[in-house]
């Protein structure tokens, strides 16, 4: 796509984007994000009840209940975005889970869900909307993790997968730049989100998660979920429209302390 093409694209304030994971943390934070910049969003989740406090009373945040693992979701996702608006501009790949343990410890039910949710439908999502964002010369931003980029104990399975997620992200911006998409990723570190609550940790152990991520982030401190949503919606930029292939880490510095 030439300079002329990328400089007539339509500026944040006409976009539609779709993020999955909208319910709570990152998610939330993105759909916010970019609602504050005008854009019309599709907020994605499995609970409505999230969704809606998500989009509290503003009306450019559309709830949209979805499993993104259900055999046809994503092209149920995808005739929603043109039926309502006719297309779509940015799809943020967020919705992830996290299933921590040391080698030994798994079982295939444990991996399954995480597999699926991680990877394979981040796959499918994008590939049932690379319609409609080849239309409008649109923007994939897959939302990684910085426990991929390095050895962490007792997350190999997690990173893994979200390891993978990096390697779609460069392979996609290859082989999608000629049809006009830009691919690019975020790769948060220790973020402020309830994600340990839905790994079943105690508060106590928390609490121990936390002081062991402080203390390996040169930051001195854990991040919020708008810091990653600023670092989304700047990729995810018309004035970015030279970044693709891009991993983008957001973790105080943990990947180079």
């Amino acid at each position: 796509m030439d300079i002329e093409t990328a400089a007539q694209r339509p500026s944040a304030q006409d976009r539609v984007v779709a993020v999955t994971g909208a319910g709570t943390g990152i998610g939330r934070a993105t759909a916010r994000a970019f609602a504050a910049e005008g854009a019309h969003v599709l907020a994605i989740g499995r609970r409505l009840g999230p969704l809606e406090e998500t989009a509290g009373d503003s009306d450019r945040i559309t709830p949209l209940p979805a499993d993104i693992t259900a055999e046809g979701a994503p092209e149920e996702i995808a005739r929603v975005a043109r039926d309502r608006h006719g297309r779509l501009d940015v799809l943020v790949n967020n919705a992830g889970i996290v299933r921590s343990g040391a080698l030994g410890s798994f079982t295939r039910d444990d991996l399954a869900p995480m597999i699926d949710t991680n990877l394979v439908a981040p796959l499918l999502l994008t590939q049932a909307l690379l319609p409609l964002l080849e239309e409008s010369g649109g923007v994939v931003v897959n939302v990684s993790t910085a426990v991929g980029q390095r050895g962490w104990p007792g997350n190999s399975a997690y990173a893994g997968t979200k390891g993978a997620l990096d390697v779609f992200t460069r392979s996609w911006a290859v082989e999608l730049a000629p049809r006009g998409v830009r691919v690019a990723a975020v790769a948060p570190g220790a973020i402020a989100t309830s994600i340990g609550d839905h790994q079943g940790l105690s508060p106590e152990e928390q609490a121990d998660v936390r002081k062991w991520q402080v203390s390996i982030t040169p930051l001195g401190r854990i991040g919020t979920p708008e810091e990653v949503a600023w670092a989304i919606t700047r990729l995810a930029d018309p004035a970015s429209s030279f970044v693709t292939g891009a991993v983008l880490p957001v973790d105080g510095g943990a990947m180079v302390g």
